[in-house]
């Protein structure tokens, strides 16, 4: 009989990166609930040292609400116990050697203990500074990988990257991994050794030149834009997480490697509760905005497919994957997880749904009179443009007449709106390629998993998006876990 993936985790040791992360939070608390006869958890966060780290993990992993249900199955105490008992904080930067540890004991217990490296550490802003993503999203994973080659008895490397590693491709996205070097758009290979070679010579000739460090931030970021798309990919993120990719690849000899590629990933669908989110996601800033009567116009495809997974599905499948591959010299597998393939939700529903939704129930606003959402949806760029003339342009045109007249009056006015429409230009610029995104994501690997598993915890485990209604979910879950979790604080 196959071990379950309870007992695969039973005496395991596991180390988590990015383990302040809201997906991060997610596997830490399912893995913990799961099996807490785990042996150790690793949680490596960015903090000056061990006393830092610990209480970051306290404040910002396990005090919140995500956890009340561990909490009270097992009381305050015990949970407390447990913590003390199973986990280890980590104070480190996975962008350095030896993941930055300072400590050698400390290293010297990781390379003895640990079994699984789970590898969840990202920087996700879509323009990054090209020195920083690279550091973090490039090398992050070499660096993981060379230190999972020096510990005794690794069994498995699992490394969360995205879905959207695939650039603009349209289509049905096959779960195939990068050769090293390739691009998007069939241009030379890339060469990592020389793009950070760039960036090195970009920051001495900024210092050179007496950049400020506002200034030199956003060469950097402008630097990240242009290299990305110069290969084909939309962005910084997406452009260095397909480099950190084929460098694991590259690099991992007998390593056994799986990635998960998750799609846009928001808050729980059941586990440990529904409706559980932190932040403002990808998709929650236009929720949000619309329910504030914030969102006055939305570039979109109402037809395009977006893609959104509950994170705690997330969660279960980095579980089951890494039950299913560990030990499994050599192997590279690449896992999507989305819905796009099996359940696929449009624009044009979801902005039907959040208009029903905040149409029926709105939010206050500060003078305590309900919110009616007005927002102008556009589907080209070329009608955006015609209304950011009218909402914007042609106003600026007068006030820059107006202040030859009266400077001091219209000044400020003049910068704020000035300043609004050059955020909106860029936020648009950056969001394009996915509200337009005409790519399907195949997931025929964790499909497999599930079919072969059928009956079993694993297949319970993994679920099918199948069981998503969209509608129900939306309503009855994501927006009122938003409002609880997220507005009210």
């Amino acid at each position: 009989m196959e071990p379950s993936c309870v007992q695969f985790l039973e005496n395991k040791t596991v180390l988590v990166t990015g383990a302040s992360g809201f997906l991060a939070k997610v596997f830490v608390e399912r893995v913990l609930r799961l099996q807490p006869n785990l042996k150790r958890l690793y949680l490596l966060v960015r903090a000056s040292d061990n006393k830092a780290a610990k209480q970051r993990l306290h404040n910002e992993v396990f005090e919140k609400d995500l956890f009340r249900v561990l909490r009270k199955n097992v009381g305050d105490e015990r949970l407390n116990a447990l913590i003390s008992e199973k986990v280890v904080p980590v104070p480190g930067d996975i962008s350095l050697n030896n993941m930055g540890l300072s400590d050698s004991n400390l290293l010297q217990d990781m390379m003895q203990e640990i079994d699984i490296i789970v590898n969840s550490a990202a920087t996700t802003r879509f323009d990054e500074r090209y020195d920083v993503a690279l550091g973090i999203n490039t090398l992050g994973p070499l660096n993981i990988l060379n230190f999972a080659k020096k510990c005794v008895k690794p069994q498995l490397l699992l490394h969360v990257s995205t879905a959207y590693v695939c650039g603009k491709r349209s289509g049905l996205i096959l779960e195939k991994p990068f050769a090293m070097g390739e691009t998007l758009n069939g241009k030379n290979k890339v060469d990592i050794d020389a793009e950070m070679r760039l960036v090195d010579q970009k920051l001495k000739q900024l210092k050179k030149l007496g950049y400020s460090e506002e200034e030199t931030k956003q060469a950097m970021k402008d630097l990240g834009l242009q290299r990305a798309k110069l290969y084909g990919w939309p962005n910084t993120y997406v452009f260095t997480k397909a480099m950190g990719e084929m460098l694991l690849g590259y690099c991992r000899e007998s390593m056994p490697i799986v990635i998960i590629r998750p799609t846009i990933i928001t808050s729980t669908f059941s586990d440990p509760f529904p409706g559980w989110v932190e932040g403002i996601k990808t998709i929650d800033s236009v929720i949000v905005s619309l329910g504030k009567g914030l969102l006055k116009c939305f570039l979109v495809d109402h037809m395009a497919v977006c893609d959104l997974i509950p994170v705690d599905m997330v969660a279960n499948a980095m579980i089951v994957t890494a039950a299913e591959h560990s030990r499994e010299s050599g192997s590279h597998t690449i896992y999507h997880v989305g819905s796009s393939y099996r359940n696929p939700v449009m624009y044009k529903q979801i902005y039907e749904i959040l208009n029903r939704f905040f149409m029926e129930s709105p939010l206050l606003g500060r003078n305590g009179l309900p919110i009616v959402p007005n927002v102008t949806i556009l589907s080209t760029m070329a009608s955006f443009r015609v209304y950011t003339s009218l909402r914007y342009k042609l106003p600026l045109q007068i006030l820059r007449l107006l202040r030859l007249i009266f400077p001091s009056q219209l000044g400020e006015k003049y910068e704020v709106l000035n300043r609004r429409l050059n955020i909106a230009m860029r936020m648009v610029k950056l969001y394009k390629p996915y509200v337009i995104f005409k790519g399907i994501f195949d997931d025929s690997n964790l499909e497999r998993l599930r079919i072969k598993n059928e009956g079993t915890e694993i297949d319970k485990l993994i679920g099918s998006t199948l069981c998503i209604d969209w509608e129900d979910y939306f309503t009855n879950i994501h927006i009122r876990g938003l409002i609880a979790h997220v507005l009210k604080k």
